[in-house]
């Protein structure tokens, strides 16, 4: 295995030790802190660790064995690395993720009194199971146009969850602003990021498939082959173009993950606020 490659791959591993680490210590917090909230922040912390967790492993599972589905391409030659294996963990952590999410905006649209935040954050799972199934194709069928609409649908929840968060701001405590704001931001850097870098890539792959002419497998043809073919390859070059949004992934997005298995404490204490000085806003 080329130097690069391995310093790479080592470090995945390492963070996603780390991530173990911080969700424990979430878990921590949740269980002596999470009794003397109100019942449903209660709850939400539950679900949000549990989701939580589900992300973390699934992340993890897929740092210590990489994989570029398209390409059928591994770095550890197993059959725990099939692209069939691969992408049913990434699946599931996905809509972990997305849930996560769904459950944060409904808790903050409810604490505010925002019908429009209530309607988006109903949406986040529709959309994030569509573009899961548009991933899919695009594995199964190895034709990148699926993973195009994949991440443009991504996107495009998480543009929604943003305008969402902006037009939020206005109503919500002033203790809470910050997590929104940094929620914001982030989801904005998230949205360049997926129109300057990923979606255009995608498209750019699709573009070269047709170029040579390249023919996609059926649906039934596709889980013979995902289920059974890898490429093992340690090559930097093979793997370059997947370090970036895979570090990210593995890491940042992670955090975030562990991260929103507080904020329904203060989404709590918020809700108590708005109720106390709006009590029209809170919605039933």
């Amino acid at each position: 295995m080329t130097d690069p490659t391995l310093w790479w791959w080592a470090l995945l591993c390492t963070v996603s030790a780390v991530n173990a680490l911080a969700w424990g210590r979430a878990a921590w917090w949740a269980r002596h802190h999470a009794p003397a909230l109100p019942g449903e922040a209660r709850r939400a912390i539950r679900w949000q660790l549990l989701l939580s967790a589900g992300y973390v492993l699934g992340c993890a599972y897929r740092s210590a064995f990489p994989v570029y589905d398209v390409g059928r391409q591994v770095l550890v030659d197993s059959w725990l690395s099939s692209v069939m294996m691969g992408r049913s963990v990434a699946t599931v952590a996905e809509l972990c993720f997305a849930a996560q999410w769904a459950l944060l905006m409904h808790l903050a649209a409810r604490a505010n009194g925002h019908r429009l935040g209530l309607r988006v954050a109903a949406a986040v799972m529709p959309m994030i199971v569509t573009a899961e199934i548009c991933s899919w194709h695009a594995v199964l069928t190895t034709s990148n146009l699926g993973h195009v609409i994949e991440e443009t649908l991504w996107g495009l929840c998480a543009a929604a969850l943003v305008l969402s968060l902006v037009l939020m701001w206005p109503r919500c405590d002033r203790a809470l602003r910050p997590p929104l704001a940094a929620a914001a931001a982030i989801g904005v850097a998230y949205v360049v990021y997926m129109a300057q870098v990923d979606v255009p890539m995608y498209w750019g792959r699709w573009l070269a498939e047709a170029q040579r002419g390249h023919a996609p497998l059926s649906l039934a043809q596709g889980v013979v082959d995902a289920s059974t073919r890898w490429v093992v390859s340690h090559r930097w070059a093979d793997w370059q173009a997947e370090v970036v949004w895979m570090t990210l992934y593995f890491s940042v997005a992670v955090w975030l993950s562990i991260g929103l298995i507080r904020v329904p404490a203060r989404l709590a204490a918020s809700r108590a606020t708005t109720a106390a000085h709006h009590p029209r806003l809170t919605l039933a």
